[in-house]
């Protein structure tokens, strides 16, 4: 893949005419916002997609913009620029002349290293709508840094107070303008597309944003996760439903599992006894540690289970099919088949956190305040978000106070329905209802433009993954839908552009 300075862009534009979350040590974290689940199978993917793409990597240039730190603010370190990766495939694109659309992919929590292999939905819709692809990398990930490093930018909490959502979708607001003027683009119109994180990007761009973008694609966007909209314990009860729909003695056996581990932590050296049992790379300091690994390692296979891997089947399958009578030891076969047959494990990750991980953990302390804990209802012992804990850790690790209401003042979210019908236009969010994080999603169409994709087997961002052979006929007709949604967006702004002019 090439990369160009920005003096080279403007030759070529005359030439030729885009969770680990961190939460106090009595809080369980669940799995992140991120698109992919880690390790596998997303390196599977990402060879699969890169092999798929490698004839096409040197269509994928990348460009570095100038990007002001403080979109809101008139003081003079706000004039202050930083390098801000994006890239753009021009290789299907109808041109100008034609006013052929933009595709526009927003980085999320993380390098947008591999989003061209990763995105399916852009490179294989790019032929059938002429579209040109852009990719924003998000600030303060991958190469995106202010201040010149990670270590500069994350030195204090006034050089992180720039990372938020109000700035990044204003960086992809002049990114978007900035390569529409490049390619003398004015009138292509521009759908903007994000899963996770970068689906609830997407969705608030297209309201904060309308004259840029005409539509959005916000997959797995878990929008009403804010402020008390959405139930707390709407999330682990998903992941519950899933356990519990795959096999019915798999669950009853992960419920057991939390008292058998206090029964055996209570004996003398029971701590001792349950990391050898579970091959602890470590010593066991407290049986919470152990259980919010468990508890982990759950959440991450049902938000992740797609197919054909199905990963909550497989953990089914090995506790299900391991001896009965020994609860722990089905647990750990569950483990063994979920990560791997391996020497030890890593119950304290002690793997250092990256600038991802770090970053985000500044963003969910500081205005995306996710109220996610377990209810007596679930398979998961009792364990209801605090948010005094919450604020006392971010307090402590930061010195910053969250702002739990700022996402629904600043985008809405209480009484979407009533608010989003009298404004807003041309959204689709789609979700799987495997995936834990579509309990704050909006599952119900708003208006005829507002509409709610669903799908009963789906799980987190799938649709707009590159496809697969094996992907099943549910997960073909949603992309489908999808794009007959898109192009009526497009045909009725084509036929807009003509009347108005």
């Amino acid at each position: 893949m090439k990369t160009l300075s920005q003096p080279t862009l403007l030759i070529l534009s005359l030439s030729l005419l885009f969770l680990t979350l961190h939460f106090p040590p009595t809080q369980a974290k669940f799995a992140g916002l991120g698109i992919h689940r880690p390790n596998s199978p997303k390196q599977a993917r990402q060879l699969a997609a890169s092999a798929a793409h490698d004839d096409e990597s040197g269509d994928f240039v990348t460009f570095y913009y100038n990007q002001t730190l403080d979109h809101f603010n008139y003081k003079p370190e706000s004039y202050t620029t930083f390098r801000q990766r994006y890239i753009v495939n021009v290789k299907h694109w109808g041109g100008a002349d034609t006013n052929a659309p933009i595709l526009v992919y927003f980085g999320p929590e993380d390098r947008i290293d591999y989003a061209w292999t990763d995105i399916g939905f852009l490179t294989e819709n790019a032929p059938h709508f002429k579209a040109l692809l852009l990719y924003i990398e998000h600030r303060y990930y991958g190469e995106s840094v202010p201040f010149g490093s990670w270590e500069k930018a994350s030195r204090n909490a006034t050089s992180l107070g720039y990372l938020n959502s109000a700035q990044a979708i204003a960086d992809y607001a002049a990114i978007i303008l900035h390569v529409k003027q490049t390619y003398s683009a004015k009138n292509s119109p521009v759908i903007v597309v994000g899963g996770s994180y970068g689906g609830m990007l997407a969705s608030w761009f297209r309201l904060k944003y309308p004259h840029v973008a005409i539509g959005a694609l916000a997959s797995s966007a878990p929008i009403l996760y804010f402020d008390g909209v959405a139930p707390g314990d709407g999330y682990y009860s998903v992941v519950t439903k899933d356990f519990k729909e795959d096999s019915k003695s798999c669950y009853e056996t992960i419920r057991r599992s939390w008292v058998e581990i206090e029964r055996v932590a209570s004996k003398p050296d029971g701590l001792s006894l349950l990391g050898k049992k579970f091959k602890t790379c470590r010593p066991l300091r407290r049986t919470f540690d152990l259980k919010d690994y468990l508890d982990s390692m759950y959440a991450e296979a049902a938000q992740y289970n797609e197919p054909p891997e199905y990963p909550v089947s497989i953990v089914c399958r090995a506790i299900d099919g391991a001896p009965d009578g020994d609860v722990l030891g089905q647990i750990l076969a569950g483990v063994v088949a979920y990560k791997g047959d391996s020497s030890c494990y890593d119950v304290y990750d002690s793997s250092p956190p990256t600038a991802s991980d770090s970053a985000w953990k500044w963003q969910t302390c500081s205005e995306l305040v996710f109220r996610i804990g377990h209810d007596s209802d679930t398979m998961f012992p009792p364990e209801p978000f605090n948010i005094n804990s919450f604020t006392k850790n971010c307090e402590s690790r930061f010195g910053i106070l969250p702002q739990p209401h700022w996402v629904t003042t600043f985008y809405g979210g209480h009484d979407l329905k009533l608010a989003l019908r009298r404004f807003a236009s041309n959204i689709i969010f789609s979700n799987g209802m495997r995936d834990p994080y579509s309990s704050g999603g909006v599952l119900k169409d708003i208006s005829d433009s507002i509409i709610a994709l669903s799908t009963v087997n789906g799980s987190h961002s799938l649709d707009i993954l590159t496809s697969r052979p094996s992907d099943p006929d549910w997960l073909i007709k949603q992309r489908k839908t999808e794009l007959e949604i898109i192009g009526r967006w497009l045909s009725k702004y084509y036929t807009d552009l003509v009347q108005l002019k």
